[in-house]
């Protein structure tokens, strides 16, 4: 890994300096990402849909669009570890390229009965360990007061769930349920060839020699992986929720058409999406704590405002954008701060577990939503359950993480 020299106090030197090569890495990782996540966006869109033709229930809807988060959850763990042994030029086609399968088999076959979308989703999952794949590669190519910025930028690749959004329903009632997927599966192999002629894995990237078990063993050990587990669950599952939730709650909780529901959950994706490279940069300059502390503050409030149901012209919308724009930054300033404290060695099993956190906190709001309104004819409880999520993270954030950053990186509560 690319090391900046460093001055006797442990803060990087000023003069590192970031190679055109390094953003070429950063971009096309940034653009792999995006369109591994369109593929792992896909059925999200359509859940209404499928509700409707396939007579699913609110859990069997909640299920369906929770299915590949789960498993690209998990599955970050150990493409993470492989990431750090194999690198970013191997993993990345590698992964594209076993996205194609679910994606094609949803689009040609696989989308007549709930079992069927089950399975494809379930394997759908891979595109969504790309995560845990770029941010190893990312971060071995630039210094550590740059990586906060950088894997900001990386992470805006999440916004392919937004070109899903945008594009899935219209392609399907224009062109038919196939074309969305066969459009995707083509951008994904056309991405997987480009990777593997192009990439380039850092100069002097640390490579593992242990076995896999132990190093992940090594990782679980570390205090940074379970801080920022806990940290990530929140912002970035919160994220994650109302991605694949959000047209489902607007439609059944507001009444709005299916096209007018994915537009706007478009438009909060975009909007996270543009905040977590903020995110990211504040914290290269203000520390990633605070930037914590302001993210979860405002999901807090937005939350709770919300659990009221009030109308969406303006309150609701602003809710829902405060709340869009401070889960952004809040997963842009986790991984400033796994760049931080994570071993150079260990950025990719830190980055899987991390990611897998994530993913799982956004795999069980859903759930638990879909329940509830079965249950209730209300999101209200769920809204206000995020709402103590939020706050016990923001309490966890000004007491354990500043300790840890206390301790370990007192220039990131101070530069």
């Amino acid at each position: 890994m690319l090391q900046p020299s460093r001055k006797r106090d442990g803060m990087p030197s000023p003069t590192s300096s970031v190679s055109r090569q390094a953003w070429l890495m950063l971009t096309l990782a940034t653009v792999g990402f995006a369109v591994n996540f369109w593929a792992w966006a896909l059925l999200s869109p359509l859940g209404p849909r499928f509700k409707d033709s396939l007579e699913l229930n609110s859990f069997q809807q909640s299920l369906l669009v929770a299915v590949p988060v789960v498993v690209g959850s998990l599955g970050r763990i150990p493409v993470g570890a492989l990431t750090d042994r194999f690198g970013g030029r191997v993993m990345f086609p590698l992964v594209s390229a076993a996205t194609v399968v679910p994606v094609l088999y949803l689009g040609l076959f696989g989308h007549s009965s709930l079992a069927e979308l089950l399975a494809g989703g379930f394997f759908l999952g891979i595109g969504g360990t790309a995560f845990a794949v770029g941010v190893p590669f990312v971060s071995a190519w630039f210094p550590p007061e740059r990586r906060g910025l950088a894997i900001g930028i990386f992470g805006a690749g999440m916004g392919g769930t937004a070109i899903s959004a945008l594009t899935t329903v219209k392609l399907v009632d224009a062109h038919g349920m196939a074309n969305p997927f066969l459009i995707t599966a083509t951008v994904l192999a056309a991405y997987a060839v480009t990777a593997a002629l192009v990439l380039r894995d850092a100069p002097g990237r640390t490579v593992p020699t242990e076995p896999l078990a132990r190093r992940l063993a090594a990782t679980l050990k570390l205090g940074i992986t379970w801080q920022a587990s806990a940290l990530y669950a929140v912002a970035f599952g919160g994220y994650v929720a109302f991605s694949v939730y959000l047209p489902t709650y607007l439609k059944t909780g507001y009444g709005l058409t299916q096209a007018d529901a994915a537009n706007r959950m478009a438009g909060f994706v975009l909007l996270a999406v543009a905040m977590r490279p903020v995110g990211g940069w504040l914290s290269d300059r203000i520390g990633p704590v605070r930037v914590l502390t302001g993210a979860l503050a405002v999901v807090l409030a937005g939350a709770l405002v919300q659990a009221f149901a009030p109308s969406l012209a303006p309150v609701g919308t602003l809710a829902f954008l405060a709340m869009a724009a401070a889960l952004g930054a809040g997963s842009g300033a986790v991984f400033a701060l796994v760049a931080l404290l994570a071993p150079a060695n260990k950025v990719g099993s830190v980055t899987g577990i991390v990611g897998a956190a994530g993913g799982l906190g956004g795999f069980l709001p859903p759930l638990v939503m879909g329940s509830l309104y079965g249950t209730y004819g209300s999101y209200a409880i769920g809204l206000v359950l995020l709402a103590v999520v939020a706050a016990a993270a923001l309490a966890f954030t000004g007491t354990g993480v500043r300790r840890a950053l206390t301790r370990r990186a007192p220039a990131a509560l101070t530069h």
